[in-house]
């Protein structure tokens, strides 16, 4: 006898059998029990996911002599011949190559006689979405009102195709996609009914691979048992099988990248094909190890969300606190902009190697995520204490949206050690001062760079220019300064006032004390953002 396939095998022959549709199969055994028959359906959704099988179930149930809550008997005659395909009162029909005008006339001209055997003619037209527009038109009069001994269940995975004449005349029902604990759990029971020794991630791997169709993850595990007849199927046999790569792999290649080694990265790949990976599998499965990546690093309770191990997910843990939120999203736009041209490509390997440099180097793009990278980077080797080239140094200020010359290997001056008091409550009631201060004062207030002078008093930075000559020693500006602040703080306050001649002078040799306080000294509600 010829060997039949899981998936066939295995097919649901009652409601009960039907797994990650609960919410239709409730819905059809009401209508069942009530006598509540509609005459025409429409079941749509992803592939694998159940919808040939419930209306087959469907067909038989209304047909069947001795019909029970969870679907037909499956022992009488009715059931046994239309499980057989020996039934004249279900009619199976394959739009794809049944879609002309003549195809659904014949049946416009069959729903006239009624069944010879049983209460129902179940026509179910499978993909009906490729019909063509006559064809639809021919069908409209009788789905809309057949006889009452008729019943119309139409199937299609492109729901959005048909024309809403038609979508108007059914009860919709659209099938999800199963879940990956639903599929495994099934895929246990045809293991142990087959006697075959199957690991639970293998079963895991498998239901993920599958993307919610219990079609397709009944083929690949047909296809893996039988790659590894005889033995038991691990985890590891899978991943040969189907050409993935394991997660390990890709926690090393996003070490590579944070690292911007290209050569790691390219080794890398070379054992990757070398072990004969499918390389479209590869990238599809890394950009859902980076969204993954992108959701722990969202939120701490992502455990139901994230299929995968508890050690797994440590490691991913640890690797989301060592990249931005930014970094990984453009990660992502880069991978999936490659899975998108991978699937026609002839040399993949090539296109994979030029996503892998532009993850590690992001000069070679232009967009603001890459922008961002760079500036990163240069600020990276600042703070360990290197020198930037010239190239990285343009790139920081394209980023930045200036083309001002910035001398970034430079270090940016110490904070004082301990700042006086008085000057400590000045700096973060600032902004209350700066409140309470009149025009023009108020417009050149807002330039000052807070500071501290070598005498432990308050320094106040300028820029050359109207600010600086308003507050010239001769203008009587800078004592209506230290009454005010004295006024505000409720102790005499002595300003100094120096004045530089560029904001990037000002930067480079005088510290904020706006910065240095704001951690010591808890700021006014009122407070302006800086």
């Amino acid at each position: 006898m010829s060997y039949t396939a899981l998936y066939r095998k295995f097919r649901p022959d009652t409601f009960e059998s039907v797994k990650g549709q609960d919410h239709i199969v409730t819905t059809l055994t009401n209508q069942l029990k009530a006598n509540r028959i509609g005459h025409a359906y429409l079941f749509t959704g992803t592939r694998g996911t159940g919808k040939t099988s419930v209306a087959k179930i469907f067909a038989k149930t209304v047909n069947c002599e001795n019909p029970t809550e969870m679907g037909p008997c499956g022992e009488c005659r009715i059931c046994k011949a239309i499980a057989a395909g020996a039934s004249m009162n279900v009619i199976e029909i394959d739009a794809a190559s049944n879609n002309g005008v003549d195809n659904i006339r014949e049946i416009v001209d069959e729903v006239s006689y009624s069944p010879a055997e049983g209460k129902y003619k179940v026509y179910i037209i499978d993909e009906v979405h490729m019909l063509s527009i006559g064809a639809f038109n021919a069908l409209l009069k009788t789905l809309e009102e057949p006889p009452s001994y008729v019943i119309f269940i139409l199937a299609t995975t492109e729901v959005h195709k048909l024309p809403i004449t038609i979508l108007s005349r059914c009860q919709r029902y659209d099938f999800k996609r199963i879940s990956i604990d639903t599929i495994a759990e099934r895929m246990q029971e045809l293991v142990n009914a087959e006697g075959v020794q199957v690991e639970d991630k293998a079963l895991r791997y498998i239901a993920k691979a599958a993307d919610g169709s219990m079609r397709d993850a009944l083929s690949l595990l047909d296809q893996c048992i039988a790659f590894h007849l005889g033995k038991e199927l691990t985890y590891d046999k899978v991943l040969d099988v189907l050409g993935a790569v394991d997660t390990e792999v890709f926690s090393r290649l996003l070490r590579h990248v944070l690292d911007r080694n290209v050569l790691g990265c390219v080794q890398l790949l070379e054992e990757i094909v070398m072990q004969g990976r499918e390389l479209t599998q590869f990238v599809t499965d890394f950009t859902w190890y980076l969204r993954n990546l992108m959701l722990v690093q969202s939120s701490d309770h992502l455990e139901d969300v994230i299929d995968m191990s508890t050690d797994n997910l440590q490691r991913l843990k640890e690797e989301s606190r060592m990249l931005d939120m930014d970094r990984i999203i453009r990660f992502i736009h880069i991978f999936s902009e490659l899975s998108g041209q991978i699937k026609y490509a002839t040399q993949k390997r090539i296109l994979v190697e030029i996503a892998l440099i532009k993850l590690c180097k992001p000069d070679m793009e232009t967009n603001q995520e890459a922008l961002i990278d760079r500036v990163r980077q240069v600020e990276e080797k600042v703070e360990q204490g290197g020198m930037v080239s010239p190239e990285m140094l343009q790139a920081a200020m394209k980023a930045g949206g200036t083309g001002a010359a910035v001398d970034v290997s430079r270090p940016k001056p110490q904070m004082p050690k301990a700042v006086p008091e008085d000057v400590q409550e000045v700096v973060s009631r600032w902004s209350v001062i700066l409140n309470q201060a009149e025009n023009p004062m108020k417009t050149y207030m807002k330039g000052m760079h807070l500071s501290l002078g070598g005498d432990g008093k308050l320094l106040i930075v300028l820029e050359d220019g109207l600010g600086a000559e308003y507050f010239s020693p001769d203008s009587g500006h800078k004592e209506q300064l230290e009454q005010l602040v004295s006024e505000t703080v409720g102790k005499q306050v002595d300003i100094n006032i120096q004045v530089a001649q560029s904001r990037q002078e000002i930067e480079n040799n005088f510290p904020d004390l706006r910065q240095f306080v704001k951690c010591e000294v808890e700021e006014e509600d009122d407070a302006e953002p800086w």
